[in-house]
């Protein structure tokens, strides 16, 4: 049987996007190598065969303010991409992560008659629930990460898909215990020694409020333990912030400043102290013991925790519904309760903990381009 050749929009907002767009593309030509994909992504989408209109790193916004300047930038590139996706009459669209402007260009494409995917769900069973309404009027699959998160689609008659998260099948099962004498070598760190893995985020923003915690936190676990730190700085920008950072907080304490390798980091070290996000999920996946704190600015969180429904931040308590890791929010992270959580976690059996940890890891472990992949072809070829 002949197909006549698949037009598939997809959009990219960020990197991590463009990581989980390049292997569904190489998945869905394995199949129909005839496919064409349009829109917006990044390198790893281009090299997999992506046409972009635009180059992703336009898309990359910062903080509260910075959407709000480059509005009308923003809006030129929404329409000019409605635009082309109008023109070519693509079989489906699928937007990656990237919620807003994906959520816009979906409804648009939707009134089009144009099938449309939303790859990554968006954290409402966390907040702004309401937000399931635009998803029900405008999304016809939805591809999640997390099995959980399949549960209030069900409720709303979307069709949903668990694909399981990238992240769990790169990281090899043993990967953690395998590669910790490499990543001390590799890093300099004595293979005897205790090391703690800071990780206070990835933004700016997020390392002003956080770190100062953090940092406080290490010195204090530095007078009892006499541990090892190791903080990965996502850039050169945060290179020199957590470096002025920690020498204006905890100058007598010895530390390794890292370039970018967090999962290095974390796989060096005995336990991690670290932000709320994906790096929690990485930390279980490596079976690193964790302490897990976020802050947030007094307004946003004020905002914010208004509108939270969700008991827990930290994903493997997300994943598993129950207190599996310590979590301190807001006030509550100060650093004399951090100190102590970690001590406990590292003077403490932790096998329970990392063998839970293992089971997630076994349950998020699924080749996610191809599961993906698979349904979207379904989609397409359904009446």
């Amino acid at each position: 049987m002949t197909h006549a050749p698949l037009v598939i929009g997809m959009v990219a907002g960020e990197t991590s996007g463009d990581n989980l767009g390049a292997p569904l593309i190489r998945e869905i030509k394995a199949r129909r190598p005839d496919s064409e994909f349009i829109g917006i992504g990044g390198p790893a989408m281009i090299a997999a065969g992506f046409e972009s209109l635009f180059n992703m790193d336009r898309l990359a916004v910062n903080g509260i303010a910075d959407p709000l300047k480059r509005l009308p930038e923003l809006i030129k590139i929404l329409l000019a991409t409605k635009r082309e996706l109008y023109r070519r009459s693509p079989d489906c669209f699928i937007g990656v992560d990237y919620n807003f402007f994906n959520g816009l260009l979906e409804g648009m494409m939707k009134k089009a008659g144009v099938k449309t995917v939303h790859y990554v769900s968006p954290s409402v069973w966390a907040w702004r629930s309401s937000r399931i309404r635009k998803i029900v009027r405008d999304v016809d699959l939805m591809l999640t990460l997390y099995p959980f998160e399949t549960t209030i689609y069900e409720a709303h008659g979307v069709r949903v898909k668990f694909v399981g998260h990238p992240r769990a099948q790169e990281i090899a099962m043993d990967q953690g215990e395998t590669g910790k004498s490499s990543a001390r070598q590799s890093l300099g760190l004595a293979g005897d020694a205790l090391v703690i893995a800071i990780l206070p985020g990835s933004r700016g923003s997020e390392v002003t409020l956080t770190g100062p915690d953090f940092f406080r936190t290490a010195a204090l676990l530095y007078q009892d333990l006499h541990c090892q730190f190791v903080v990965p700085a996502a850039n050169d920008r945060r290179m020199i912030q957590i470096r002025t950072l920690w020498q204006s907080l905890a100058p007598e304490i010895p530390v390794l400043i890292t370039p970018g390798n967090a999962i290095e980091a974390m796989t060096a070290a005995d336990a991690v102290l670290v932000n709320s996000g994906t790096a929690t999920l990485e930390a279980m996946l490596l079976r690193r013991p964790m302490v897990m704190s976020y802050r947030l600015g007094k307004l946003t969180y004020a905002l914010v925790s208004r509108m939270v429904n969700t008991p827990y931040f930290a994903l493997p308590n997300i994943l598993l519904g129950k207190d599996l890791v310590p979590e301190f929010i807001q006030d509550a992270a100060n650093p004399e309760v951090l100190a102590e959580a970690m001590k406990q976690i590292i003077k403490q059996p932790q096998d329970e903990l990392i063998s839970q940890f293992g089971g997630i890891h076994q349950q998020l472990r699924c080749d996610s381009g191809a599961v993906a992949a698979q349904e979207i072809l379904l989609l397409c070829e359904s009446n």
